[in-house]
């Protein structure tokens, strides 16, 4: 199965749909992105905003999910950045702490307001 993000004007996911893998074949047997736009856009006679999604994060770096984003100049989907102190990273395209969560076993959350990992209680 194929997944595609529907994406508003300003890139953002309204929603991820599945099309099964025959539509977006075509005749000698290969893949095309453009053929499950076309289906999407006919399909719900929408403006055509559609970008493929790998499930297993196998291109666009990320799986899309509501409300990602699609960044066309990394050609990638991210997530809403979760705090205003975290970094996305340029490779993976994930939201990154300003400090390293401790790996001592102990369950943490974050705390904006001192920018550190605090224990959970």
């Amino acid at each position: 199965m194929a997944h595609f993000a529907h994406l508003d004007s300003d890139n953002i996911v309204i929603n991820v749909e599945v099309v099964n893998n025959e539509v977006i074949t075509d005749g000698d047997g290969n893949e095309q992105e453009q053929l499950g736009i076309d289906f999407l856009t006919q399909l719900h006679n929408s403006d055509g905003r559609y970008k493929q999604t790998s499930y297993n994060n196998n291109f666009r770096k990320n799986y899309a999910g509501t409300y990602f984003t699609y960044d066309p100049v990394r050609d990638a989907f991210y997530d809403e950045q979760p705090y205003p102190s975290w970094t996305l990273n340029e490779d993976t395209c994930r939201w990154e702490p300003p400090v390293t969560i401790p790996d001592d076993g102990v369950p943490y959350i974050w705390d904006e307001v001192t920018t550190n990992w605090v224990e959970s209680e």
